[in-house]
């Protein structure tokens, strides 16, 4: 089996990897004048691997090793890491609703229709909201993680 310093390699390079692919699929979010169903594709199929290049050494490497290694700055990452993942879940609460309320009235299949968002549920600006919260929260809290977990990685492996 690898060596610590070789798996927390691994770890470090694979989550920072996640990161132009979560930039990429805002871009295509916002640089996209109407969301079809092919540019709400094409952006899972951006995030997606992001997601799961960010999610594997967390799961698999980091959260074993939590306890192992238990100071004031593992818990602040780990604590910035799970709030990144709430924040990605309150966003899901609202792209669910807005997904549902769009196929409903056909809308990823005929963009072009003249409706706008809030006209098609009483509750969209919230729903709106949380997907727009929840988004900007996970990158940020993201970022302060990485930002921590990179300084723990340098400190713990590379500075040693």
């Amino acid at each position: 089996m690898a060596d610590e310093t070789t798996l927390a390699t691994l770890a470090a390079i694979t989550v920072t990897a996640s990161f132009p692919f979560y930039l990429y699929g805002a871009w295509i979010m916002i640089d996209a004048e109407t969301v079809s169903w092919d540019v709400l594709v094409y952006h899972l199929k951006i995030i997606f691997p992001g997601l799961v290049l960010n999610t594997v050494p967390v799961v698999t490497w980091m959260l074993p090793r939590l306890f192992q290694q238990l100071n004031g700055l593992s818990a602040l990452h780990a604590i910035l890491g799970l709030q990144a993942y709430a924040m990605l879940i309150f966003a899901l609460t609202g792209i669910v609703r807005i997904f549902q309320t769009k196929w409903e009235v056909d809308l990823y299949r005929d963009p072009d229709q003249d409706v706008s968002l809030d006209d098609l549920h009483e509750n969209m600006g919230a729903w709106r909201g949380r997907l727009r919260v929840g988004v900007f929260g996970y990158v940020i809290f993201w970022v302060f993680a990485w930002l921590l977990g990179i300084y723990r990685y340098l400190s713990g492996y590379v500075f040693v």
